[in-house]
Order: structure tokens, then C-alpha cells, then sequence
């Protein structure tokens, strides 16, 4: 059994992990201010004796009371409807908020795990990306908040792993969909999925041939967890290796639902990535990892828990 502090863990990845580790008997702290995360996310682990959560900002000093054999850094503005919203805050959780919970890791002598990004590689000129790419970022457009801090975060992790041998894991996360998800994160899934039960067209960015590879979360933890229990140190893609362009996953979206859906195109957001898809190598050979869950089936399991908690008109 391990003690397990979490950062974001009020998330909507950060809560699917905090179950996961109270499941297998681990004991889980919760830090989050809730800027995004929802303790409705945690309802049903809130009397579980292992578990415990405390609102703090990652961005101010992070003291823990006890042990801690390992600290996953997840706290982050992560929904493009978030992060463009609060530049800032997005880069004081990548940059001041990794800086805190690495010195929190060093203090405790804890096993390290930092929730990084596909959005490291911008809008990648290689297709699939391996970990060994270096990307194509603009850090002066908009979504260079959420890019850089990563990037950044990235670079302080390995920081440390050198100068102080701090024991570091980084996850390089590709788009994850499942139950849970905010409603209005303004991602593709949860939009598609938003829009098709309200009755509304499907709002499509641009002409819908970019691509996206989408991981069902249950298959996304279990990668995490085969990590922080690896001794691999440094970056390692988690993702779905099928790519989708987003006309495709908005045809899917209505087969799963058995609607007939109305498409509507805008433009293009700035630097919208064209391709977007793992390179999973890594993780099969190290981790003996690779993802399971379909994305029909993902959908549907998704679409049921939307059901479930209709969004609000």
C-alpha cells in the first residue's frame, strides 16, 4: 500500500486515477482548487478511509502532513475552453505548480509523475509522434499557454531527476474521453456528445478532415499506472493509435446515439493541430501497454453517463 497525493485530482483524469488507486488499496490525497475540477468528480470515494482532500492552489507552496510515496502531477487548465479563458492561471499551474509539487516529491523522497501533454508537439510536421520528436509549437498564439507550460514542466521534471535524482515519470497524454468529462470542456467528444442529446447540429471547426486519436480513460489509467510502477524515467506516449478525423468521430457520435445529426462548420481555431496520433512503441515495450476499449464502445459508455447527468440546456 502506498500514499498517494494527486494534484487536479478533483479532474476529470485526476478523479478516474484517485478510484483506481483506492481500488487496488492505496491511500489517496486530494489537492485541488477546483478552477475546473468538481468534487461531484469524488462523490463517491468521499467516506472511503483511504481517502482524504484538501482545496489548496498548486501555485502557492504545497506542505503535505505524513508520507508520500508518489505525487502525480495533474493539476491543470486542460480544456482549450479554459485555458484560453485563463492564460495565466494555465501558466502558473505548468510552471509554479510543477515547481511545488517536484519540491514536494524531493521532500518526501517520493516517486514522481508528471501528466504532460500531445499538445507538446504543437501541430506536429511527423505523423505518428514519437517521444523522440520535438515538435512544432508557436508560443505566441493561443494555445501556447497550455503548450509551453507543459513543455516547460517537461524541462523542470528532468531538472530535477538530474541535479537532485528525484525518481520522475512523464506521460505524455493524447486525447482521453469517458465518463465524467465536463459537459462544456470544450473538447470534440464531449461537445459532439453535448450537442447530439440536446438536438442540436454538430459543431465542426474547419472542413473535419483533421485527425485525432481518442483513448477511452479506463485504458488511459491503466497506462499511467504501468508507468508510475515502471522504472522508465522520461517522456512516454499514452494514447490511442487509431486516428479519426473529426467528420468521421461526428458520423460515429450519431450511429452510437442512432440519431440523424445535422453538421454545422466554423472556422478553424488558430494552430488547431492537423494530425494528432501516438506513436505507442514505447509504451508496448516498456509498459507492456497498449489501449483496448474501441472507440464505438467508449462512446457509447460515455454517451450512457451523459445520460445519466444531462447537460444543461
Amino acid at each position: 500500500m502506498a500514499r498517494v497525493v494527486i494534484t487536479g485530482g478533483a479532474g476529470f483524469l485526476g478523479a478516474h486515477l484517485t478510484r483506481a488507486l483506492l481500488g487496488r488499496g492505496d491511500e489517496v490525497l486530494v489537492i485541488d482548487n477546483l478552477s475546473s475540477g468538481r468534487l461531484e468528480n469524488l462523490a463517491e470515494v468521499a467516506d472511503h478511509p483511504g481517502f482524504a482532500f484538501v482545496e489548496h492552489d498548486v501555485a502557492n507552496h504545497i506542505s503535505v502532513d505524513g508520507p508520500a510515496d508518489l505525487v502525480l502531477h495533474f493539476a491543470s487548465l486542460a480544456s482549450p475552453a479554459d485555458y484560453l479563458a485563463r492564460p495565466i492561471q494555465t501558466l502558473k499551474s505548468g510552471g509554479n505548480g510543477t515547481h511545488n509539487s517536484l519540491g514536494l516529491a524531493l521532500a518526501k523522497g517520493a516517486r514522481y509523475l508528471l501528466a504532460s501533454t500531445s499538445e507538446v508537439y504543437g501541430d506536429p510536421e511527423v505523423s505518428p509522434q514519437p517521444e523522440t520528436y520535438w515538435g512544432h509549437v508557436n508560443p505566441v498564439g493561443p494555445r501556447g499557454v497550455y503548450d509551453e507550460s507543459k513543455r516547460y514542466a517537461e524541462a523542470m521534471a528532468m531538472a530535477y531527476a538530474q541535479v537532485h535524482g528525484l525518481d520522475v515519470r512523464i506521460a505524455r497524454i493524447f486525447n482521453t474521453y469517458g465518463p465524467h468529462m465536463r459537459p462544456d470542456d470544450g473538447r470534440v467528444v464531449s461537445n459532439f456528445l453535448t450537442q447530439a442529446l440536446r438536438g442540436q447540429p454538430l459543431t465542426i471547426y474547419g472542413d473535419g478532415s483533421q485527425t485525432r486519436s481518442f483513448c477511452y480513460v479506463d485504458d488511459l489509467v491503466a497506462g499511467l499506472l504501468a508507468l508510475a510502477d515502471s522504472d522508465h524515467v522520461g517522456p512516454v506516449n499514452l494514447g490511442n493509435p487509431t486516428e479519426f478525423t473529426v467528420a468521421e468521430l461526428a458520423t460515429l457520435v450519431g450511429q452510437v446515439l442512432d440519431l440523424d445529426v445535422e453538421i454545422v462548420h466554423r472556422p478553424l481555431p488558430t494552430d488547431d493541430p492537423r494530425q494528432r496520433r501516438p506513436d505507442i512503441t514505447l509504451a508496448r515495450s516498456v509498459l507492456g501497454w497498449e489501449p483496448v476499449v474501441a472507440l464505438p464502445e467508449g462512446l457509447a459508455r460515455t454517451a450512457d453517463s451523459f445520460r445519466l447527468h444531462p447537460p444543461a440546456s
